[in-house]
């Protein structure tokens, strides 16, 4: 058994599994997941063969509870973000940033070798953040930070994440010579991934507010999916930024082609919810190949591979 495949890997808010589905195509073993909303374990339940349990996470001593028996040598998770992210009101005490706290105290007490926390970037900003960050620390884990644009790890989509990984007794910003040597040179476009297979060159994902354009085409990498996709308004007014001006030749995306984008494979079972819901879940997930590229480095790091890359993180710990 290889090294990463020994190593046992709990799911922390889980949503639908994009993280899961990352790790476990670099080797790594799943053993269980946790989440709270119905919709996503349901989607989960259909794609993964080991358990999800239905747990509040902010309630971290029956979380722990359930969680020990499985002795996870590594924990992996994205706390639900909306508090910290664009389109939210950006008010971490909204309750949900709480979360992350609550993801560090189970690291904390659980103490698995290795972590890795998902967020959106502005994350790195907000108190509970840095207090999350100085109660890993000072329990012995070194700390890697890095935000990485999707569009340069695999995935057809401008989409910027954040990573906060841990080692237990590690040093810090031990992954960075990994995380910063394998990104593409240029971001991946939707043609790139996908070809002509969408059959459309245009499509359309509708914006906040028509100041900002609507319409995009595969030659570039897709905006970030949101949970809104709606069809053209009739009364669509047009941006000097959008790909086409020809309305007759765009669409907005499918549900499933959305999928795509987020690079779950086609085989992913999309059931038991809401076509509203469906929609927020594949929205809400990490982009699969962002977390097989997470995983991927990782495990080289696990199986002792060595780089002599050396350029430093943007957010190295010494800005802390």
């Amino acid at each position: 058994m290889s090294k990463v495949a020994s190593k046992r890997v709990v799911d922390l808010f889980a949503g639908c599994g994009g993280l899961t589905l990352g790790f476990q195509n670099q080797g790594f073993q799943l053993v269980v997941a946790a989440d709270n909303w119905k919709t996503a374990i349901d989607i989960y339940k259909n794609n993964f063969s080991h358990d999800i349990f239905p747990i509040d996470l902010s309630d971290i001593e029956s979380s722990i509870e359930v969680l020990k028996d499985f002795e996870p040598d590594i924990i992996i998770g994205g706390p639900p973000c909306q508090d910290f992210s664009q389109a939210g009101k950006r008010d971490e005490n909204l309750g949900r940033g709480n979360l992350t706290y609550s993801f560090a105290r189970i690291i904390e007490q659980v103490k698995p070798q290795y972590f890795v926390m998902e967020n959106v970037d502005q994350l790195v900003k907000k108190d509970v953040y840095k207090e999350s960050i100085k109660l890993l620390k000072s329990r012995s884990y070194g700390i890697t930070v890095q935000l990485l644009d999707a569009s340069l790890c695999g995935v057809p989509q401008k989409r910027k994440r954040y990573f906060v990984i841990g080692e237990f007794n590690g040093e810090d910003n031990f992954l960075d010579d990994f995380l910063l040597n394998n990104l593409a040179s240029k971001p991946m476009t939707v043609r790139d991934y996908l070809g002509t297979t969408l059959g459309t060159e245009y499509y359309y994902r509708h914006p906040r507010s028509y100041a900002r354009r609507g319409i995009y085409s595969i030659d570039e990498p897709s905006a970030t999916i949101r949970s809104v996709n709606r069809p053209i308004p009739k009364g669509y007014p047009g941006h000097h930024l959008d790909a086409t001006s020809n309305l007759e030749l765009v669409r907005p995306l499918t549900t499933k082609e959305r999928s795509l984008i987020q690079t779950f494979p086609e085989s992913f079972k999309w059931v038991n919810g809401s076509k509203t819901n469906i929609e927020l879940a594949i929205a809400n997930a990490v982009p699969v190949k962002l977390a097989e590229y997470v995983a991927s480095a990782l495990r080289q790091h696990i199986e002792g591979n060595t780089t002599q890359y050396k350029q430093m993180s943007l957010f190295s710990m010494t800005t802390f």
